[in-house]
């Protein structure tokens, strides 16, 4: 029993102690140093020595020794001396002390091997010793060792193979951490501490020379020659290539390498900050091509490193704030190029599209980069959907198409690869494979701004006053959750650049959520998953464990998420509605408006707060748990609960006026008890659900009850299709009567209950709004009914502290200047899903460009619809629909769901399972798909399709014709 209990302690206890980070606590005690953030950003001995010095690195030691004398002590407690267990317990130590530590644990197991078996500790060190000072060369050293104590614990214990398996295993352990984790020993020497400078020179040794087959670190050889090693190792065709660090003797090169005129080589820069999304420093540096002859490649690498202190290569570095650093040489064969050129990933000019821009030449790649001639160029759309590829071209010349093709899908591939940052990609052609030459990032097309996840949030343009509102809300939110995760890893990202407004319409920042995601250890399109079922990538296992602690925090909020809620639900956001409901708005001054206006916005942060948390947890249990969407029941959403009411009121109007007119239903059910009893429930439902609206999230748009008109139109309407729709709601009510309340389903109930205080809480804060402008049209501050959604929420305070200050003489003016950018951005009909800089031009029509007829979306909703397109772009004209329509939305918001059930299926161009259109479609068996990118131009009403909600595919009948309704 007492060994049970030892193997517990020791694979508890082991990673733990391993994951202690003592040297970095040494190294910040006594240098004020954070080795998380500098150098390779490993925690080791190596690391300490040379940001700390002597003493830290001495102190480093003895700490990670003690680390690996522990365990082996540990160990013997339980079992007796010389176990495997002891060995078991080392591995344990390294790996955490790798996963969550961030070092290789290799001076704990020298050590704690030393305490466990000496005379293999021994005759292996004695190796090491020798080996170096003979060879110096550490990597020969490092994995020499590796293979060597395993071998002499065969010798030695021959007959003791757990103890032989266990030291095999650490050995195999040791080495894949080595290929994992940069070497702090490959840093330049020129920062090293001084102190500290002799032993590192020394430790250093000669070295192996770097190649683009290793993983290369930026941080040592600069990123052109780290991303060139790393396409490389994904499988793209990179020409060899040396790479000489900063501090390299260029003569062990030299020596190797043969070029003549048969074998030319090429000698490029790789500076430490060149090509990375901060700075591209295209056309600074020397690069040399044919170099034939050793006193040529000489004369190439000075000559390259030289460039790095030119005058205009030093003011490009000083115009962008860029700290010096060195300079790393790349050598590589040079490609006898048939045909080369550049290609952009994105178009650099125009900031939008889906175009690859490329520039091609037969010969060199240095011609077209040159810019003394002209290339050919060509536009290119690659087209990817479930089961087909294709590329269209725009433009032609001497640079065969095929070639061409190959050049747009390799982009593409890269750009997917960089998590969608578009690149500058140098390319050559050498009459049997293309070769990849370079690859950065397109510096001015970043940041990128997407509306994927925005169009869904907040759909539609967006007033100021709305914005001001919503932006700080959501971004401070976001930041409060991402904090939680990474703790002091959230250094140096601004959360409150998590959205802006492009065009009046919300954007959110691609790029920050990738790196914050990244830094958690995250896929960076984990949130697309999350909110809108797309696929997603396994997430690293390193960086995670990293943010395990993180992680559990969140995941304790989320498991904490329904108690928490129902608590603010009966103690904070019911009290706070049912005060804000009684008042009587129109009775208020200004001030007092203002203050409800405070005190609803103290509640809309914590409802903020789950309407981010709820949905995200719903998801992620549903992912988890793989329940079906079938299975899931939406009632208590107000969308849903509003159209079965709605629907449901409509069948009994149906029996009471077998006979109607559509125009006169209301006048008609007025007539007998049975329709004033319809009539009552209609406006108490209208009650119930006025706080709706076409877009939930945007207090600029009037609610059901401001505007009702619509919802009696629509209650007609239902009232006309019953026959269509009454066959499917039992079914589905049915469904809710034996459903399953499931981990998943208690998370659904609670997102829908969040969406309705989150709703209501919107609508009280519009009203005051409403309220307050009123009074200021009446005292002519404002001359038109919603100019004060053209202020934003700190000039509305302004206002209402002084009516009669300076800014109050230009409200006017001011209001006019963004009424007439707003009506100017609503004309856009086709806005970017990707934009690109925070400067984006005018909006193009996009290219109509797709592939054998097919489009691509977000499967949202089983089963299969064939019909004839009508687009609907708002809720202002309702049109005129049935079971043979398929209607095409650009979004779907509460407001929608009453239009939805009365298609035979709907397309909406953004939006994903957890949309509200998603939503209804299920709940009343309608094929949906979503996010079907440019749907609203593309297809044309009366044209003909098919949709399959299962696979996310719109199939477009080769009848074209429209036909109208």
């Amino acid at each position: 029993m007492i060994e049970l209990w030892g193997a517990l302690v020791i694979l508890i206890a082991c990673p733990l102690l391993g994951a202690l980070p003592a040297i970095a606590w040494i190294t910040y005690a006594l240098k004020g140093k954070q080795l998380a953030k500098v150098g390779t950003k490993n925690i080791s001995v190596s690391a300490a020595f040379y940001h700390g010095g002597i003493l830290v690195g001495i102190l480093a030691v003895l700490s990670e020794a003690l680390k690996g004398i522990a365990v082996v002590l540990l160990t013997r407690i339980f079992f007796k001396e010389g176990s495997p267990w002891e060995i078991v317990a080392l591995i344990a130590l390294v790996l955490g002390r790798y996963w969550i530590g961030r070092g290789a644990g290799t001076t704990n197991v020298a050590w704690g091997f030393l305490v466990h078996d000496p005379l293999v500790a021994g005759f292996v060190s004695f190796f090491a010793l020798i080996g170096f000072t003979v060879l110096q060369s550490r990597r020969l050293v490092k994995y020499g060792v590796l293979f060597l104590f395993p071998l002499c614990v065969i010798i030695l214990h021959a007959d003791d193979f757990p103890r032989i398996i266990a030291a095999v295993i650490l050995a195999g352990l040791l080495g894949w951490i080595y290929t994992r984790i940069p070497d702090d020993l490959n840093l330049s020497a020129q920062e090293v501490e001084p102190e500290s400078q002799t032993a590192f020179e020394y430790l250093r040794g000669n070295g192996e020379i770097l190649t683009l087959d290793e993983e290369l670190d930026a941080a040592v050889v600069g990123q052109k020659a780290a991303t060139l090693s790393q396409i490389k190792r994904w499988g793209y065709s990179v020409p060899k290539g040396w790479v000489l660090s900063p501090i390299d003797d260029p003569q062990d090169l030299i020596d190797i390498l043969q070029p003549s005129d048969l074998s030319p080589l090429v000698v490029r820069s790789s500076a430490i900050g060149e090509d990375s999304e901060q700075a591209s420093a295209a056309g600074q540096y020397e690069t040399v091509i044919n170099v034939i002859s050793k006193q040529q490649l000489q004369e190439a690498i000075a000559s390259v490193r030289a460039s790095y202190n030119r005058p205009t290569a030093v003011q490009y570095r000083r115009d962008r704030s860029l700290p010096d650093a060195a300079m790393a040489v790349l050598v590589q064969q040079q490609v006898q190029s048939v045909y080369s050129g550049v290609v952009f990933s994105r178009d650099p000019i125009t900031q939008q599209g889906d175009a690859i821009v490329i520039e091609a030449l037969p010969g060199s790649p240095t011609q077209v980069v040159s810019g003394k001639v002209t290339p050919e160029q060509y536009r290119a759309f690659v087209v990817e959907s479930e089961n087909i590829s294709s590329v269209h071209l725009e433009g032609t010349g001497q640079v065969p198409q095929a070639l061409i093709k190959q050049v747009a899908y390799l982009t593409r591939r890269l750009e997917k690869r960089y998590h969608g940052i578009p690149q500058d990609i140098e390319w050559s052609y050498d009459g049997q494979t293309l070769w990849v030459l370079q690859s950065r990032p397109i510096t001015t097309l970043l940041p990128i701004w997407t509306r994927k996840i925005a169009a869904e949030v907040i759909p539609g343009v967006v007033h100021p006053l709305t914005w001001s509102i919503n932006r700080p809300l959501t971004c401070g939110v976001w930041g409060d959750i991402f904090s939680v995760v990474l703790g002091d890893r959230a250094f140096g990202l601004d959360f409150t650049e998590t959205a802006t407004l492009h065009y009046s319409r919300a954007y959110f920042s691609a790029s920050l959520l990738g790196e914050i995601f990244l830094r958690m250890g995250l896929p960076p399109e984990s949130l697309e998953f999350l909110t809108r079922g797309a696929k997603m990538s396994k997430p690293p296992l390193r960086t995670t464990l990293e943010n395990l602690p993180g992680l559990i925090k969140l995941l304790k909020q989320e498991l904490n998420l329904e108690k928490d809620f129902k608590q603010d639900y009966s103690k904070l956001f019911i009290p706070g509605l049912s005060q804000l409901a009684h008042e009587a708005i129109n009775e208020q001054e200004p001030a007092q408006l203002l203050e409800k206006i405070d005190f609803t916005l103290e509640l809309l942060h914590r409802g903020t707060y789950y309407s981010i948390l709820a949905p995200l947890s719903a998801a992620l249990r549903q992912a988890i748990f793989r329940t079906k969407d079938s299975k899931i029941d939406n009632s208590v959403t107000p969308e849903v609960a509003a159209l079965r009411s709605l629907s449901a009121l409509a069948a009994d109007a149906k029996q009471v006026l077998p006979d109607y007119q559509p125009d006169k239903v209301f006048e008609q059910l007025a007539q007998t008890k049975e329709g004033e009893k319809i009539l009552y429930e209609f406006h108490e439902l209208l009650e119930d659900y006025g706080y709706l609206s076409d877009v939930g999230t945007n207090i600029a748009v009037p609610t059901w009850k401001e505007d009702p008109q619509p919802i009696k139109q629509l209650f007609v309407e239902l009232i006309q299709g019953q026959q269509q729709t009454e066959g499917i709601d039992p079914v589905n009510r049915a469904l809710s009567g034996r459903r399953k309340r499931g981990f998943v389903q208690r998370r659904v109930d609670i997102k829908g209950r969040v969406t309705e205080v989150y709703s209501r809480l919107l609508a009280e804060l519009r009203w005051r709004f409403v309220a307050l402008e009123k009074i200021w049209l009446k005292a002519g501050l404002l001359k038109e009914v919603g100019d004060i959604f053209f202020l934003e929420l700190d000039e509305v305070r302004r206002l209402v502290a002084d009516p009669e200050s300076e800014f109050s003489q230009q409200l006017n003016q001011i209001v006019q200047s963004r009424r007439s950018q707003f009506v100017q951005d609503s004309q856009f009909t086709q806005i970017p899903v990707l934009v690109y800089g925070n400067t984006p031009p005018h909006p193009l029509a996009p290219s109509k460009i797709y592939s054998d007829q097919i489009l691509q979306g977000i499967p949202a909703s089983h089963g299969q619809a064939e019909g004839r397109v009508k687009v609907v772009r708002n809720l202002q004209d309702l049109p005129e629909i049935d079971k043979e329509t398929i209607l095409v939305v650009p979004y779907t918001d509460s407001g929608w769901a009453p239009l939805l059930v009365r298609a035979g299926g709907f397309i909406a161009e953004a939006g994903g399972r957890l949309s509200h259109g998603a939503i209804v479609a299920r709940e009343y068996g309608i094929p949906a798909v979503m996010d079907v990118k440019g749907a609203t131009w593309i297809l044309q009403d009366g044209q003909r399709v098919r949709i399959d909600g299962s696979r996310g595919i719109v199939e477009l009948s080769y009848d074209l014709r429209p036909e109208l309704y």
